[in-house]
Parts: structure tokens; C-alpha cells; sequence
């Protein structure tokens, strides 16, 4: 399979789960089976307004590869950058979105390049609170202290796979692991809230290099092995290998793992589901059936099931109506042109601006 296939796929493959599970987030099991049937959700339904629509997980997912891309250009045009300065500044943006009037004064928050000009952006899809309230404390652009708070939520773990998919542009599985936690501990400041985060770059990158899942999990749990206080992360994920080693698992064994809510748990609800599924659908559906935070678990399972199965792989019906499908697809060809160097720096700053 092709690269851009692959990139595609898990880009694309993350926003189709995240859409899948927006309607049923917040529903129990039961409320699931009991408005769709005793199977569950089968297909796209509608939320804030329409059949296909993202959330903020996705959201946030664009801004993280919008601020790699920028990173890179200010890197290749200017000679130095703190990238997660740049992310950072990329989730600022995200923020004047969400029709925030509470940012500091005297931070200049840039409105150029394209991607904070699409409309559909600007609409509140339950933004995550951790986020909001740590990017609304901002001090400075890339503050590199970890976030001010004891959160381990998923919000932090489901926006990082645009740092798996650049790994060629980054450096190592190690570079890859450093860059995502540090991106997620800007706004959650609990190891397991960012070293998930780290975990999950890396298998993303992995993947893109055609190895197996269970091979990309090795490679993560390599570089997690490296770091204090990554018991809960660890464990979760081995709690999802012993339950995927037992065969397809019930929503009612996916729950076992938890509601993932928070990220070691949203982690392994999305390993658990990848290494059973049959293929895109059945991994994607099974990650949004359950009671917890649905979106976040199938938008994860969706980028590492794209990874693996690349955008044919996906349903076309779930492609065609997903919301930003353009958009989204813009973004992840943007991030191969870069990573296989048919785009210079100069052919990217309109787009992507260096800051």
C-alpha cells in the first residue's frame, strides 16, 4: 500500500469514527441498543444537525497538523523552532473557534494560512473542558512547562495521530514519542494524559512503516518503557491485548476497560477493537458501542485502522458524507507532500505560515 494511502486513511479513517460516535457519546449501552437495535449503531446519525458531522476531537486533530506543518516551514525557512510552540499556537487558534472571549490580553494569536478561515470550524462540538481551561491559561505560545492540572482525560491522546503520520519529518520512534506527550501535556498535565498520547504517535508511525499492529504496539511500548510513571498506560494496554487474545470481544468485555474517558482507557478501547477487527467497519463500530465516550474511542480506532486498511478500506458512503471531507483530505495530502519532499517551504508558507 501506498504511503499517501495509509496517511489518508488514518486521517480520514479518525474523523469517520469521530463522527460515527458523536450521536451516541453520551448514551449507555442499553440507550444505544435501545434506539438502534439490539446490534447498536450502524451507521451514520445525526448530530449537531446533520448525518457525518466531527466533533472537537477531529478539530483539534486539524490543528495539530496544521501546527506541524507550520512547524516545519518556520524550521526549513528560519533555521530553529520549538515545534510544540508552534502547536501550541495552533491550538490557540482552535480555541477563537469555540467563540472563546476569555484569552489573555496581550497574546497575538494569528488568523492567517487557511485553515482557521473554514467556516465549519467555528461551531462548539462539546469541546472538552481540560482543554478550554488550560489553553484559555496560556501565558506565551509553547509554554514548555506540563499543563497546570492533574488531568489524564482523552483529550490529549485523540488529537495526536498527525505527529505519527510526520514521523519521517520528525526524526525517530523517540522523537515521535517526545513530540506527541509534549503536545498533549499543553493542556493535560497527568503521565498517563500525555504519555498515551506518546504511545499512541508512535504505533501510528509504525504502521505507516507497514509493520503489523502487534509489531507497532512493541515499538510504543519500547519507548514507553522509557519513561516514569507509566504503570496505568502500560496496563491498560496490556488489559487489551489479554482481551483481544480471547477473540472479538462484546461491548459488554469492551467495557471491562473502561468508558474512555480518560486516556489509557480510550487508548485501549481502540487497540482492543484494531487488533479484532475484520476490517475498517467492524473494528470502527465496535470502538463506538459501548457506554463512554464514543467519539474519542472510534475517532482513535478510526486512525489506526485507516493506517492499516488506507482510504479504500474505509465505507465510500461514510467518506462522501463526512463533514470537512475536503478539508481533511487537504491537510493529509499536504502532510505526505511535505514528508516525501514534493513540497518546499516556500510552496507551503501561505498555507501554512511559519508561527
Amino acid at each position: 500500500m501506498k504511503l499517501i494511502d495509509r496517511i489518508k486513511g488514518s486521517l480520514l479513517g479518525g474523523a469517520v469514527g469521530d463522527a460515527l460516535g458523536a450521536p451516541i457519546e453520551f448514551m449507555s449501552l442499553a440507550e444505544i441498543r435501545s434506539r438502534f437495535g439490539s446490534i447498536g449503531l450502524l451507521d451514520y446519525s445525526e448530530a449537531y444537525g446533520r448525518r457525518g458531522a466531527i466533533t472537537d476531537d477531529t478539530q483539534m486533530t486539524l490543528f495539530t497538523a496544521e501546527g506541524l506543518l507550520r512547524a516545519w516551514v518556520r524550521a526549513q525557512e528560519r533555521g530553529i523552532c520549538g515545534p510544540e510552540g508552534v502547536i501550541h499556537h495552533a491550538y490557540l487558534r482552535w480555541l477563537t473557534t469555540q467563540n472563546e472571549r476569555t484569552i489573555k490580553s496581550g497574546l497575538e494569536i494569528s488568523t492567517d494560512g487557511w485553515l482557521i478561515l473554514t467556516k465549519a470550524l467555528h461551531s462548539r462540538r462539546a469541546p472538552g473542558n481540560t482543554c478550554l481551561s488550560a489553553l484559555r491559561a496560556s501565558n506565551g505560545f509553547g509554554d514548555p512547562r506540563v499543563a497546570h492540572n492533574n488531568s489524564k482525560g482523552c483529550g490529549g491522546v485523540m488529537r495526536v495521530a498527525p505527529i505519527g503520520l510526520f514521523a519521517s519529518s520528525i526524526g525517530d520512534d523517540k522523537s515521535v514519542f517526545e513530540m506527541a506527550a509534549n503536545a498533549a501535556s499543553l493542556t493535560h498535565g497527568h503521565p498517563s494524559g500525555f504519555l498515551a498520547a506518546g504511545y499512541f504517535a508512535v504505533i501510528v508511525a509504525a504502521l505507516l512503516r507497514d509493520t503489523s499492529l502487534p509489531e507497532a504496539l512493541e515499538a510504543a511500548t519500547d519507548q514507553l518503557n522509557e519513561h516514569e510513571h507509566r504503570e496505568e498506560v502500560a496496563d491498560a494496554v496490556a488489559a487489551a491485548q489479554e482481551l483481544a487474545a480471547r477473540g472479538r470481544p462484546r461491548p459488554e468485555d469492551i467495557e471491562r476497560l473502561g468508558g474512555g474517558w480518560v486516556a489509557e482507557e480510550a487508548l485501549a478501547i481502540a487497540i482492543a477493537c484494531a487488533l479484532t477487527a475484520r476490517d475498517f467497519r467492524d473494528g470502527v463500530l465496535l470502538a463506538a458501542n459501548h457506554s463512554g465516550d464514543s467519539d474519542s474511542t472510534a475517532s482513535i480506532a478510526g486512525n489506526l485502522l485507516g493506517a492499516q486498511f488506507g482510504c479504500a478500506g474505509i465505507p465510500q458512503n461514510w467518506l462522501h458524507d463526512l463533514e470537512m471531507h475536503d478539508e481533511i483530505d487537504r491537510l493529509a495530502t499536504d502532510l505526505y507532500a511535505i514528508a516525501v519532499g514534493e513540497m518546499s517551504a516556500e510552496m507551503a508558507w501561505d498555507a501554512y505560515p511559519g508561527w
